[in-house]
């Protein structure tokens, strides 16, 4: 090494003191040198120690920056090339940082809604979950029962009906009933009950085949008698006040155990789903 090459070394920044000086680890420093980050000015080849220019020190600056506002290191890579259209690359990481505090803002207004339905419902286990309901092609029967009871009875009717056109339901099964009075009644009773079946059949006066959209949905499981479907529809339509959603067409109650496999109704199981559309604010 010349005296021109001493007498500079001596102005140069070993990699330790580089790491102090900008709050990083030598680990770290060295991984940008590999990545082609940030390569150090000079190597010692007989000793493989690190040397750094103070003029490298606006380029760690923003290389730091650019990493604490969210960008990833070969996005850093590609921003640090000649050429490369730097204002374009912060207005999209913009548009990506707005959109997490969206999703963020979201999670917090749920766990919020968490928080106050276990207040609220101290010994009930109560779990209000966003999920997408697939396309269906349903058998469906509209017709008006007297009370709740009668549709023990409708449900195996509507089933020969359907045996009767060798109908084959959908794998999973997916049964719910639609209830289009728009209130709670207790007689005379506005129910469409339907069974998800592999394609549609013919139309009679009594069956009719319709297609359900995919669709997202609000959806709470109630464990125990229908009598008390109550208590899960108002803890459904609280999270939906508190996450600003509103219904976008019927509720479905969805039997997944009931009295053809659980004689004990506090083993039954049903599915209360709404699908929903965010309220305009």
């Amino acid at each position: 090494m010349n005296n021109r090459s001493c007498y500079n070394l001596l102005f140069m920044i070993k990699i330790g003191e580089f790491s102090q000086i900008n709050k990083i680890t030598v680990k770290t420093l060295r991984l940008y040198d590999k990545l082609g980050l940030l390569k150090p000015k000079f190597i010692d080849k007989f000793t493989g120690f690190r040397y750094y220019d103070s003029d490298q020190l606006p380029l760690i600056q923003k290389i730091i920056s650019l990493k604490q506002i969210g960008f990833s290191l070969s996005e850093i890579a590609s921003i640090l090339e000649d050429g490369f259209d730097f204002l374009k690359k912060l207005e999209q990481k913009e548009k990506e940082v707005g959109c997490e505090i969206e999703v963020n803002k979201e999670k917090l207004s749920r766990i919020k809604s968490y928080i106050n339905s276990i207040k609220k419902e101290k010994n009930m286990n109560y779990d209000v979950v966003l999920k997408e309901l697939p396309e269906v092609i349903v058998a469906s029967r509209r017709l008006i029962i007297k009370d709740y009871g009668q549709l023990f009875q409708a449900a195996p009717e509507m089933g020969e009906m359907m045996k009767a056109q060798n109908l084959k339901c959908a794998v999973p099964e997916y049964c719910f009933n639609i209830y289009h009075d728009g209130e709670y009644k207790e007689k005379d009773i506005d129910v469409e009950i339907c069974e998800a079946v592999v394609k549609a059949g013919t139309d009679t006066d009594e069956l009719k085949f319709k297609t359900f959209k995919k669709t997202n949905a609000a959806c709470i499981y109630h464990k125990g008698p229908y009598e008390n479907l109550g208590r899960s529809y108002g803890v459904l339509i609280n999270w939906l006040k508190d996450n600003n959603y509103e219904p976008a067409d019927f509720f479905r109650e969805s039997y997944i155990d009931g009295c053809w496999n659980k004689e004990n109704p506090n083993d039954w199981l049903t599915e209360i789903q709404v699908p929903v559309k965010k309220k305009k604010i």
